[in-house]
C-alpha cells in the first residue's frame, strides 16, 4: 500500500516497519521542532486524524496540519487511509515505524536526544516521585546489549487506549561507557 493508499472504514491498518533510521537533516529538523515532536509521540498511541490531533494537541487544524506536512515530506509520518464522512474525506496519519534510531553516522547525536526530551517534559507534579536517576553500571558489552534489549521490550508494549497502562513516560535510555578512571588494586578503607 502506497503512501497515499485509501480504504473504507473496515480497511486493514498498515504496519509500521520496525525501525527508521534518521539520518537526513530533514528528519533531524522535523524531529527538532517541539510541536512536530508533541505529533509524533501522540501517534506512537494509534493512526489519527488531522481533527484528533488538533483536538488533542490544542492547536489550530492549520498550525497541525503545516506540521504533518513536514513531517511527512521528512519520510517520518505517512497517510494510512481515508474514507468519506458526512461530504467530506477524512484522512488517518500514523508514524512510518515503530521506532526511530539515531544513525551512527549523523553529525548530531546525544545532544539531539537530550534536548528532544527536555521538550516533552512535563512539570512533576507534588504526588509523583521523581524517576530521573543518574547512576554508573559496570557491565560487560554483552551485558549492555541485553539490558538495551529488555528495556526497549518492555516500552514496545502497545498503547490501550482504555487507560489500564497509565500515563505516558518518555524513556531516554543512553547506555553509554564513561570516561571514569579505575582505582588501583588495593586495601578498602573503612569496610
Amino acid at each position: 500500500m502506497n503512501d497515499e493508499a485509501t480504504g473504507g472504514r473496515g480497511s486493514a491498518p498498515v504496519a509500521r516497519s520496525e525501525d527508521l533510521l534518521v539520518r537526513t537533516p530533514a528528519q533531524f529538523k522535523a524531529l527538532g521542532h517541539p510541536l512536530r515532536h508533541r505529533i509524533v509521540n501522540v501517534l506512537r498511541q494509534r493512526p489519527a486524524t488531522l481533527g484528533e490531533l488538533t483536538s488533542a494537541l490544542d492547536a489550530s487544524k492549520g498550525t497541525i496540519g503545516y506540521h504533518l506536512r513536514v513531517l511527512r515530506e521528512a519520510g517520518l509520518v505517512r497517510l494510512v487511509h481515508t474514507r468519506q464522512v458526512r461530504g467530506g474525506t477524512e484522512q488517518y496519519f500514523d508514524l512510518v515505524s515503530a521506532a526511530f534510531r539515531l544513525d551512527t553516522g549523523a553529525v548530531v547525536g546525544a545532544e539531539f536526544l537530550i534536548n528532544a526530551a527536555l521538550t516533552e517534559l512535563a512539570p512533576a507534579g507534588d504526588d509523583e516521585v521523581e524517576l530521573t536517576v543518574l547512576r554508573q553500571a559496570f557491565l560487560t558489552r554483552e551485558e549492555a546489549r541485553e539490558l538495551v534489549g529488555r528495556i526497549e521490550e518492555f516500552a514496545a508494549r502497545p498503547y490501550r487506549s482504555d487507560g489500564s497502562r497509565g500515563d505516558a513516560y518518555g524513556l531516554l535510555l543512553s547506555l553509554h561507557r564513561t570516561d571514569t578512571p579505575t582505582l588501583p588494586a588495593g586495601e578498602e578503607e573503612g569496610v
